[in-house]
């Protein structure tokens, strides 16, 4: 099943939190993802928040970096919202940004290494599994959780390039491909995870929907910033314009500087942008690439009105 979400925004000021969550689920959205980026919100306050404040829309966290949690209390903490909300949550668990993880002393010798014992430990855990690891990271001795849920929340992994991909496929129930995700990297990630049963791959992207195209590009350009440096190359490599792409970004002294000197084709192919017809038809193609859920970052200072403006594609 093809499912079209929407992300919180980390910044969002903490009264509009709960009202933009409600108004997801009221305008029709399938999911509503929360983030857990250093210094914001934590992920599992806001998820549990969201759910006892909606009645229907599904909600994962993206992403609760490994080296932040103990496996074992990350587990409880993923089991305990799967308990009290059945059947809606994901737990999305990835690297975390290395500078991030670096500020607090949490970045491990060997990230794959940390990522993949979690991911194991976490995901047995949640499926009423007796554990006993003697990882590298990961320690635990005859765990088992007291009430593990009736239905394990899927586990996925938050991950970028080839062999934390292979981790996802071996070690997840599903992948979760940050911005921007173009149908390339889509088809690229998908062989690189490997996955050889079923497999939810969730695609993040920023989003503009406005009658005007080009004043939706206008839009969405500063929210592609990131898309030129060096962590995002493996998320445009597969692109036929790539190598365009590097020399645009080598050339450019700022930014600011290269976004306002993306093509237009090349931003419709790195974002939802657009009318609401051209939006709808993007993340139709999305779900055709593979995304078994496109997840729509709101760019703008009125998040709200964002929000609105995004749902008008679900039509």
């Amino acid at each position: 099943m093809s499912c079209t979400g929407v992300m919180l925004p980390r910044d969002l000021p903490t009264a509009q939190v709960l009202p933009f969550a409600r108004r997801a689920e009221e305008l029709g959205f399938d999911e509503l993802w929360v983030v857990e980026d250093l210094s914001f919100r934590g992920g599992v306050a806001q998820a549990g928040a969201v759910l006892g404040s909606t009645s229907r829309i599904a909600v994962g966290i993206g992403i609760a970096p490994a080296g932040a949690r103990n496996a074992g209390f990350a587990a409880m903490e993923a089991a305990t919202l799967a308990e009290l909300f059945p059947g809606r949550t994901s737990f999305g668990i990835g690297h975390g940004m290395p500078a991030w993880m670096r500020q607090v002393g949490a970045w491990p010798a060997s990230p794959l290494t940390l990522l993949e014992e979690q991911l194991g430990a976490v995901r047995a855990l949640l499926h009423g599994e007796r554990v006993d690891v003697e990882g590298r990271y990961v320690q635990l001795r005859d765990l088992q959780l007291a009430s593990p849920p009736a239905q394990a929340p899927p586990v996925l992994a938050g991950v970028r390039g080839p062999r934390s991909l292979a981790v996802a496929g071996r070690c997840a129930d599903g992948t979760i491909l940050a911005e921007p995700v173009t149908t390339e990297y889509l088809a690229a990630a998908r062989e690189q995870i490997g996955a050889t049963g079923p497999h939810e791959l969730v695609a993040f992207e920023v989003a503009v929907v406005d009658d005007d195209a080009d004043r939706a590009r206008r839009l969405v350009r500063p929210a592609l910033e990131w898309a030129g440096e060096p962590d995002c190359a493996v998320h445009i490599a597969p692109s036929p314009f790539a190598a365009e792409f590097r020399a645009l970004r080598e050339r450019c002294a700022t930014r600011e500087e290269f976004t306002a000197a993306l093509p237009d084709a090349w931003v419709d192919e790195l974002a939802v942008v657009g009318t609401p017809a051209a939006a709808r038809a993007r993340v139709a193609q999305l779900h055709a690439a593979g995304a078994d859920s496109v997840v729509l970052i709101p760019v703008g200072a009125d998040r709200l009105a964002a929000l609105e403006d995004l749902a008008r594609l679900l039509g």
